[in-house]
């Protein structure tokens, strides 16, 4: 067991994904690990300042580029990963675009949009390609880049003018409306449903995955596998606990955890697993504050002491 979880916890250091398969009454369930992904601004405007804090509170790492040092800077952009102040052809080159990555050219105006497109149309398309501009500007850049013998195939690929439509018009509103469109490229595949057997979270919590790989101690883990109704976290999240009642991770805090906490204590070293529905509108939940009015289903597996 602690090897299955030393192998995950190397492929998502590696920046790589992970996935875990376990069994639980009898329904295989896929537990994915995935890294965040990288949202690349090109352009450094007033809208790239919430743009880059809208998504990064919802997972993506993000970089921004720009070629003035006065906009592109650890101030204007402190939840940025990465903060480059170059040329945006340079700045392209340095980021190295890859096909997870998710791009939005937000420049100051089109001579420079026209720059990084010219950059990164040549190499590895990446997942998520948009420009902002009014749609008869873009056009006239669009027709400019094919007649300079940029194909239009990968052309028509580009999100253009960024975001969904939602009659944006504050700079705030168009940030939303940009990051929008990044949840549905980044959730077209996902499946919705909450008894789905591919678990819905994939973050990747370090501590939690170094606690089961790394600590020699036996210990439980406990994972949802199933919601319904209004629940403080969806299927896939996970905790573990030791015999010290040291823990890891969480499947919602509060009255979810309190509920299972013995449940999980007793299972340790016995090499058992169960599964526990926890009722989210009891009245024990009531008294905490937390009247969700939904339920989960967790399983509860004994992880042995490191070999």
């Amino acid at each position: 067991m602690h090897t299955e979880f030393q192998k995950i916890l190397d492929q998502v250091q590696a920046k790589a994904p992970a996935a875990r398969t376990f069994e639980a009454e009898g329904t295989t369930y896929i537990r994915n690990f995935r890294p965040s992904e990288r949202l690349i601004l090109l352009g450094c405007g007033h809208i790239a300042q919430p743009v880059c804090r809208y998504a990064a509170d919802l997972g993506f790492s993000v970089t921004v580029a720009d070629d003035r040092p006065s906009f592109v800077n650890h101030t204007r952009f402190p939840e940025a990963e990465q903060v480059i102040c170059d040329s945006f052809p340079n700045a392209i080159r340095q980021i190295q675009v890859n096909e997870r990555d998710y791009v939005a050219v937000i420049t100051r105006g089109h001579r420079y949009d026209a720059d990084c497109l010219r950059e990164i149309l040549p190499g590895t398309f990446p997942r998520y390609l948009g420009m902002i501009g009014s749609r008869r500007r873009v056009i006239g850049l669009l027709n400019l880049l094919e007649e300079e013998g940029f194909s239009r195939e990968a052309l028509d690929k580009i999100h253009t003018p960024i975001g969904v439509d939602i009659g944006a018009l504050t700079v705030k509103e168009i940030a939303v409306s940009i990051v929008a469109e990044l949840i549905q490229c980044r959730r077209q595949s996902t499946k919705r449903r909450s008894r789905s057997t591919t678990l819905t979270a994939e973050d990747i919590d370090l501590p939690l995955l170094q606690f089961l790989a790394e600590d020699p101690a036996p210990k439980a883990l406990l994972t949802v596998i199933e919601t319904q109704g209004s629940t403080p976290v969806k299927s896939g999240a996970m905790m573990a606990v030791d015999q010290a009642l040291r823990m890891a991770g969480t499947i919602g805090g509060g009255c979810s955890e309190n509920a299972v906490l013995m449940d999980a204590y007793r299972i340790i070293g016995t090499g058992a697993k169960r599964c526990v529905t926890i009722d989210m509108s009891n009245d024990v939940a009531e008294e905490e504050g937390m009247v969700c009015g939904g339920q989960m289903k967790v399983m509860i597996e004994d992880i042995p002491e490191k070999g």
